[in-house]
């Protein structure tokens, strides 16, 4: 391990393509826009709009939008706009969301010229607040089963909104409770007695004086667990009249007479494409819970060197809370698999930009792709952002508790992004599903299971299909020797290897499982997958680990600058053997470690620990949050403390940070 680390070259690293805006943010987001502990929700809801109008033009989450409307058609960077707002204010960065991701981003990817002329501008400035209007109470992630219509009628050449019953209610809807003037409303098209499945209406919901247009019922969601400063509501609509011009008809339109036509004719793949086209809000929302999780654990690790308690025989002062093995056990796994999952953002952001950034067609291959990656991080991200900052929380002790220092709010403001924007389950099943079509793709239907025969490796090599550096990976897995036993656990190809083989191996099983159950359930479909369901959940997270730890080796190769690539190496070594140690029940059962290279990665990590010790407050110190905005307390007693997160050009008074 090298001496010495050149933090800024760390930053560097970890700040990417989008460093600009993210300097951007650090320089421009003072204490005005930093939580306020102890606010009532009436206070949090003014404040946090207020702020919203207030956001200078360079900032917030609008650079998405084309340059003609005031947007900087920077897709990626308008998600990395979101991850700096989180580590701000998570009220706040989930108000810009709704604002300009969802509400704004649904008129821009699904409305033609004359909605993106109508509104855009108004939108992006936020003189027009708006809603996303998709969950049903009866309906969240069942979306393509909303039951709200909006029946056409050629007479007055008006479409009919209604919501039938109670269940069909908008549920949840952000910006719908206080501020949203429209909404982006999703329902059952109707039209000359045909469904043609779900699509979506610029509605106006409130007046100039916000009460509610006539057949426009809202009403507030009520107290919530966190994120205050978020005015959820819900929607119904009693037979509301919408002009046809308001149809967002970028995938399907109705003519005066109440024709139907659609680029797309089917209405399955339609709808897919059309909430394809949403998929930055599930990456805004994995990248903001990686953001605060480095906010928690930034804490909890700066707290963990000033922190004693008990003594050793001999010894003046009590010992560190961060030279306890129990505590490393903790944090830094926690922090390497955050590191990780940093990466895999960045690889997803590039994708996402390289998909949807341009003017041409999307590839749909690659969009499919694109679509099961965001899902599948998504769900990573927030559960891994769950259990980190309940264990920083512990590991901050009594302080931890306190509202002051700040891992209260994260814990309580990021417990719903494993719910919103897709529940997590049913995502992974999303990741699950997309892998088994890439079976039924080569090999045939998945509805007649027996008729095509399995060809393991074909079915390997597809789904193992890589977006980067896949000579890398490649070449570090074949310079594998043949027998495990020879290799080190901290050879990479090794890792590499065993991820692979575990997917591939539980991917194998769940085809198996699913047309034995065909052979035995004949025409009982629901059966034969539920039946495998917890199967097909072990496939999407071996998965997903695996391309988080591609994306970890290959950002890794990027690196110039030795001692930093050295010192992530390393983190790198202790994030792929975390997660083999912990699925060591597997790797044992199926034969992939013996028991005695099973206990010599558990002293591996061991090691790895006392290594990285002395590199756990650089690791953190790379995330470049500023000091201000941890907003802590317990921070404040740091001994000798020094501004060091005060943002400065990486180019200039390079800070180098002792081992």
């Amino acid at each position: 391990m090298p001496d010495h680390i050149d933090l800024a070259r760390l930053r560097d690293v970890l700040d990417g393509p989008w460093a600009d805006v993210r300097n951007a943010h650090r320089n421009h987001l003072d204490a005005r826009f930093l939580p306020v502990y102890g606010e009532t929700g009436d206070q949090a809801r003014e404040r946090i709009t207020r702020l919203l109008t207030e956001l200078p033009a360079e900032l917030g989450m609008a650079a998405a939008f084309p340059a003609e409307y005031g947007g900087r058609s920077d897709v990626g960077g308008s998600i990395v706009a979101s991850e700096m707002l989180a580590q701000v204010d998570l009220s706040l960065m989930v108000k810009a969301g709704v604002q300009w991701g969802l509400f704004g981003g649904a008129v821009a990817a699904l409305g033609t010229r004359r909605h993106h002329d109508a509104y855009l501008r108004d939108i992006i400035s936020g003189r027009i607040f708006g809603c996303f209007a998709m969950t049903e109470t009866g309906h969240g992630s069942d979306v393509q089963q909303l039951r709200t219509t909006c029946t056409y009628d050629p007479q007055t050449q008006t479409f009919d909104l209604h919501t039938p019953h109670e269940a069909a209610r908008k549920d949840y809807i952000g910006n719908a409770a206080r501020d949203g003037r429209m909404a982006v409303v999703f329902a059952q098209l109707i039209t000359d007695g045909r469904r043609h499945g779900v699509h979506a209406w610029l509605v106006p919901i409130r007046d100039a004086q916000g009460d509610p247009l006539p057949g426009v019922s809202i009403g507030d969601a009520g107290a919530k667990g966190g994120l205050l400063g978020v005015d959820n509501g819900r929607l119904s609509f009693d037979h509301v009249t919408v002009p046809r011009d308001m149809l967002l008809d970028r995938y399907g339109q109705v003519a005066e007479d109440g024709s139907y036509s659609s680029p797309i004719e089917n209405d399955s793949r339609r709808f897919f494409t059309m909430l394809g086209t949403l998929v930055r809000g599930r990456v805004s929302v994995g990248g903001a819970a990686s953001a605060a999780t480095k906010s928690a654990l930034t804490i909890a690790v700066r707290y963990g060197d000033i922190r004693r308690q008990f003594g050793t025989p001999g010894a003046d002062r009590e010992v560190l809370i961060n030279d306890y093995l129990a505590h490393q056990r903790k944090l830094l796994p926690a922090l390497a698999t955050t590191y990780a999952l940093h990466f895999a953002q960045t690889e997803l952001l590039t994708s996402l930009s390289e998909v949807q950034g341009g003017d041409g067609p999307v590839d749909e291959q690659r969009q499919r792709q694109l679509e099961s990656r965001a899902a599948g991080l998504k769900a990573a991200q927030t559960w891994h952002a769950t259990r980190t900052i309940q264990m920083c929380r512990e590991a901050c002790g009594g302080a931890g508790y306190l509202a002051e220092n700040r891992l209260p709010g994260l814990k309580a403001d990021t417990d719903v992004f494993t719910t919103f924007e897709g529940d997590n389950t049913v995502l992974l099943q999303l990741v699950a599903k997309g892998l088994l079509t890439g079976h039924r793709d080569a090999f045939g239907s998945l509805d007649g299971w027996g008729r095509a025969s399995f060809v393991a490796d074909q079915v390997r090599e597809m789904v193992l299909e890589r977006t980067a550096a896949r000579s890398l990976i490649e070449r570090l897995i074949s310079a594998v020797p043949g027998r495990d036993d020879e290799v080190a656990v901290t050879d990479r190809g090794w890792q590499l290897k065993a991820f692979e083989d575990r997917e591939r191996h539980l991917l194998d099983g769940a085809v198996r499982r699913l047309r034995n159950g065909a052979a035995t359930k004949k025409d009982r479909s629901f059966d034969i997958f539920n039946d495998v369901q917890d199967h097909v959940l072990a496939v999407a997270t071996a998965h997903i680990d695996r391309v988080t730890l591609e994306a970890f080796v290959a950002g890794i190769d990027d690196i110039a600058d030795p001692a930093v690539r050295t010192l992530l190496s390393r983190v790198c070594d202790l994030y792929a053997l975390s997660v083999i140690e912990a699925n060591k029940g597997w790797f044992l059962e199926h034969g992939r470690l013996t028991p005695a290279r099973s206990k010599a990665i558990t002293a591996v990590v061991n090691g790895l620990l006392k290594e990285l010790r002395p590199h756990m407050r650089t690791l953190v110190d790379g995330f470049a949050i500023p000091e201000a905005w941890l907003n802590c307390a317990i921070l404040q007693e740091e001994p000798g403390r020094q501004d060091s997160m005060a943002i400065h050009d990486a180019t200039d008074d390079r800070q180098v940070v002792p081992a």
